[in-house]
Formats: structure tokens, sequence, C-alpha cells
């Protein structure tokens, strides 16, 4: 009984150590566990405050967009520019071209079109890459 004893004791030991290793490497991996998730969220965060600053931006452009739309100015500039409008007491004044002048036509360019044979697409189907295609 004496060598069970002393066995017990040296088991006893090693158990406690194989235990204490295991918790260890239990809180280690934990610790991996937290810190990744820590990197995760402060990606995600920077990503959403990334976001939110542009659509703050993207509101404040709108809502001085909309103040100068719905301001008179906006009006007014629509109305001559736009629409040619002109105010009471204005002359609208319409350039003409000179009376004897011959407008210049703008001339199109010719395209002319690729005849490409009957064998010829069957040779580029079996022979040539895609992108040799005439």
């Amino acid at each position: 009984m004496h060598n069970w004893k002393g066995l017990w004791k040296e088991s006893w030991k090693y158990l406690a150590a194989i235990i204490g290793i295991a918790v260890v490497i239990l809180m280690v991996s934990d610790f991996n566990r937290r810190t990744a998730e820590a990197r995760r969220l402060a990606a995600e965060r920077d990503r959403v405050s990334a976001v939110v600053t542009h659509l703050v931006a993207t509101n404040q452009a709108l809502k001085t967009q909309i103040a100068y739309v719905t301001s008179d100015a906006a009006v007014v500039e629509w109305a001559r520019e736009r629409q040619r409008w002109v105010k009471e007491g204005d002359h609208a004044a319409v350039i003409l071209p000179p009376a004897n002048s011959t407008p210049m036509p703008t001339l199109a360019p010719l395209t002319t079109p690729v005849v490409v044979e009957n064998w010829q697409v069957w040779q580029s189907l079996f022979f040539d890459s895609p992108t040799d295609t005439p």
C-alpha cells in the first residue's frame, strides 16, 4: 500500500499540472477570441463611422441644395437662363446669322462595313482565339 500512496501523491501533482495547463490554454484561447472580436468590432465601427460621415455630408449638401432651389434666386435663374423669359423693362436680343451667310454643314464620318466571308467566320470559330475574330 505504501507504494500506491506514493504513486497517488505523484499522480495528483501531474494531474493538477495538466489541469492547470488546460485551464491556461482555455484562458489564452478565450483571450484570443475576444481580441479578434474586438478587432472585428473596431473595424466595423470605423466602417460605419465613415458611412455616417459620408451620409452627414450628403445630407448637408442636400439641405443646401433644397435651400437654394426653394429660393427666389433659383426661380429667377430658371426663368431667365433656361426658359429665356424677360422681366418687364428688359429688351430681349435674338442673335441671327448674317442674311447672306451659308451655314457650315457638319460632316459625318463615313464608315465602311467590313465584309467577312463565310469561310472566315468558320475559320475564326475553330482556329482563332476570341480576341482574333474580325
